[in-house]
């Protein structure tokens, strides 16, 4: 997909398809207004009767208009003009975007960042139609025989602007790309299967991305290393399998020496079996999202790179498959972690805290600004917020309000949640330090419980992406997030 900016006349732009915003109730937008006059009142007829109201993500798809010089004009529902905010303007974008593709128009013009958004400026409004356009027309299909070809496909996309608002348009644009680059890699990785995305072929993913920057160093830590260090919880979780753990770090480098950076750490089970405590069969086959957190870590160092952002940023993924073999880990085990505190493992398929807990724990090696972890950790988290937003916990406050405005910025929404000490006796063992589960009640929270234990050294803040990270049923996929969020929360810290 190429994009450019343009600032020409609706009805005189030579395209396959005019993309123009109508509102409820059927009210033309600036730019439709004008291409309207061209076209002798031709989309105000089709308005009046009763074509489209203009309720959000409607289209129509007019073909040769008479009087202006593109093959096509699409009409997109922007729902009410003065509700019309970040949200509606992404599905606007996004419903805009799927209609033009389906049409055999293989270049399009949009004037839907040309829109007055709520609560977006003109860098927001490019910056998202660059991103919404490109996840619209992301297609899993890499492992078919036989693509899932459009014989027209939408290719080129130019995003109409004021005249004056060509440089600041520009930069919005290269930030889009980027990060649609990133949330793209973050969902090719997420959908990949377990018996090609192991630990080592994430390894190789991470090497291949140091190689296109100079300052994005890259390196792999072996299970033998990590038991130099005495990371024993997360070794546990790796002996059940015959792929070998890893433990990867990305160094990016794009501030001042000496700048303390922010930490990423992102949990990577390429498949979770659930080891001895082994998960029903239904849906097992999404086991191999269990690597999301990992694939969000990558998607956004990424875009660091090709934003080149001006900070340092690490990014840290243990990563291993979870399975249940005869030297898995069994409930009732005890191990120790690199920070010397003991475990008791009541439950394998709580492995996601025993992988972070040493990647933790390691990560005080770079004296972080902040430390944040993404992990798809329970299903407590889908209980509780659905597929809707991710939870946030965190140890301050003013951390976890960062990442909350960005989240709301990027449209990638995290709920924070708390993390008393009330909560903290539910993970009492009689025979260890703490045991990795901490029952029924309250298990998302117990979870960050227990990775807070690990993070005393730092400010710290716990994702937890299970709802958010992919979609099942007919729907099935890797949404690659929350990408969007961690590269709205690194692109304020430049701002700031």
């Amino acid at each position: 997909m190429k994009f450019t900016i343009k600032s020409e006349k609706p009805a005189t732009v030579k395209t396959g398809c005019v993309i123009l915003g109508v509102f409820e109730h059927r009210k033309l937008s600036r730019a439709a207004t004008e291409f309207d006059k061209s076209t002798r009142g031709l989309l105000k007829k089709l308005l009046q009767n009763g074509e489209m109201d203009g309720k959000s993500e409607q289209t129509l798809m007019v073909h040769y208009p008479a009087g202006a010089n593109c093959e096509r004009v699409l009409l997109t529902g922007c729902g009410k003009a003065d509700e019309f905010d970040s949200r509606t303007y992404n599905k606007a974008v996004a419903s805009a975007t799927r209609a033009v593709n389906q049409s055999g128009a293989t270049d399009a013009v949009s004037y839907l960042a040309e829109l007055d958004v709520t609560d977006r400026d003109s860098y927001g409004k490019v910056k998202s139609l660059a991103e919404i356009t490109r996840s619209s027309l992301y297609t899993p299909d890499q492992l078919k025989s036989k693509k899932d070809k459009n014989s027209h496909p939408l290719r080129r996309m130019g995003i109409n602007m004021a005249a004056g608002e060509g440089r600041i348009a520009r930069k919005a644009l290269i930030d889009g790309i980027a990060i649609a680059d990133g949330v793209e890699l973050a969902r090719t990785l997420g959908d990949l299967p377990a018996n090609i995305c192991t630990p080592s072929y994430l390894a190789s993913q991470a090497r291949k991305l140091g190689k296109t920057c100079s300052y994005l160093k890259v390196s792999v830590m072996d299970e033998a290393g990590m038991k130099k260090l005495g990371m024993g919880s997360l070794l546990s979780v790796s002996r059940g399998s015959r792929e070998p753990a890893k433990l990867i770090t990305l160094e990016y480098k794009g501030g001042n020496t000496g700048d303390k950076p922010v930490v990423l750490v992102g949990k990577g089970v390429t498949f979770d079996s659930g080891g001895i405590s082994i998960k029903p069969s239904p849906t097992m086959d999404e086991m191999k999202y269990d690597m999301c957190g990992a694939a969000s870590v990558l998607g956004t160092l990424k875009a660091c790179v090709e934003m080149e952002l001006p900070l340092n940023v690490v990014g840290v993924i243990p990563t291993t498959e979870n399975m249940p073999d005869g030297l898995a880990s069994k409930p009732g085990d005890i191990v120790t972690s690199m920070s010397g505190q003991t475990i008791e493992v009541l439950n394998t398929d709580a492995e996601g805290r025993l992988i972070l807990c040493d990647a933790l724990t390691y990560s005080a090696k770079f004296k972080p600004e902040v430390v944040i972890d993404i992990a798809t950790l329970t299903g407590a988290c889908v209980i509780a917020l659905g597929g809707h937003a991710a939870g946030l916990l965190s140890n301050d406050d003013d951390l976890a309000d960062e990442l909350l405005a960005a989240g709301k910025t990027a449209d990638d929404r995290a709920w924070q949640m708390p993390l008393w000490d009330d909560y903290q006796p539910q993970l009492k063992s009689n025979f260890a330090d703490m045991a990795n589960i901490g029952g029924r009640e309250a298990g998302t929270i117990t979870a960050a419980c227990f990775l807070s234990r690990f993070t005393e050294k730092y400010r710290w803040a716990h994702l937890d992406i299970a709802g958010v990270a992919w979609k099942g049923g007919h729907k099935k996929g890797s949404t690659g997030r929350p990408v969007s969020l961690l590269t709205q929360f690194l692109l304020d810290r430049c701002t700031d």
